[in-house]
């Protein structure tokens, strides 16, 4: 009898744990190939990968993670599967809007949330934000970098109790006013807390997310056919339901 083959073992982005975890039983169930999901910040498991953590496919929410793995000959090609954007969640009790956000932010009295930058990609792109900021006023990206508590993401960053989003947990526990995190957590966050707000960025603040996929150099042999599911419309369609804009679906044409 031959031996049972060992999980597909991929590494993820948190932000992709629910619908990667759907992709994952949807492979499973089209295949009879299981996949173990493993998921934190980005940044972190590059590392974890780069020091010898076993791994098949990484899906960050980043490029430059991914691109770092396959330029140190440890990955293959890095393929842009999904796009998100960030966004503002915020406590019942703060008046805001897209048009009064930068004020906000730069309110001495609120709590400003963010991820950890090079940890986690979404820290990162809080941090573009705030460099966006300073071509609206002066001054605004030192203020807001100096502000950010970064709450989330990093090493020694404290988690929220299992199952629960961690950012609705930050605002709803008062440690934030205000988070800058993806869109993608609106509807657990709607869920979780519903009292809490969804402020959609302004043009002149907006920052997108592009989601990196790659084929680690010394995978399993099926690793390939995941990634392609992935990226096929079944799990395109997936990661849509999710939130997430996913490039490889066919435009509607009607």
């Amino acid at each position: 009898m031959a031996a049972a083959l060992p999980p597909i073992r991929l590494l993820a982005a948190g932000s992709l744990r629910a619908a990667l975890g759907e992709v994952a039983a949807a492979f499973d169930a089209r295949t009879g190939l299981a996949v173990e999901l493993v998921c934190g910040a980005s940044g972190l498991l590059k590392e974890r990968i780069a020091q010898g953590e076993v791994a098949d496919l990484f899906a960050s929410a980043d490029l430059g993670n991914p691109e770092a793995l396959a330029k140190a000959g440890l990955a293959g090609p890095v393929v842009l599967f999904a796009r998100n954007e960030l966004c503002a969640f915020a406590r019942p009790e703060v008046t805001v809007s897209p048009e009064t956000l930068l004020e906000r932010m730069l309110d001495p009295a609120i709590r400003l949330g963010t991820s950890t930058p090079k940890a986690d990609p979404s820290g990162d792109y809080a941090f573009q934000v705030f460099a966006r900021a300073e071509a609206l006023q002066a001054g605004a990206k030192a203020a807001l970098e100096a502000k950010a508590l970064q709450l989330t993401g990093g090493p020694a960053s404290i988690a929220a109790p299992s199952g629960v989003n961690v950012y609705g947990h930050k605002l709803a526990t008062g440690a934030a006013d205000l988070f800058l995190a993806y869109r993608t957590n609106a509807e657990a966050i709607a869920r979780e807390q519903p009292g809490l707000q969804l402020v959609r960025l302004p043009a002149g603040l907006s920052v997108g997310a592009d989601y990196g996929l790659t084929v680690m150099a010394k995978a399993s042999p099926n690793a390939g056919r995941l990634a392609m599911f992935i990226l096929s419309r079944a799990g395109q369609e997936i990661l849509a339901k999710h939130g997430f804009a996913a490039p490889t679906l066919p435009r509607d044409t009607n």
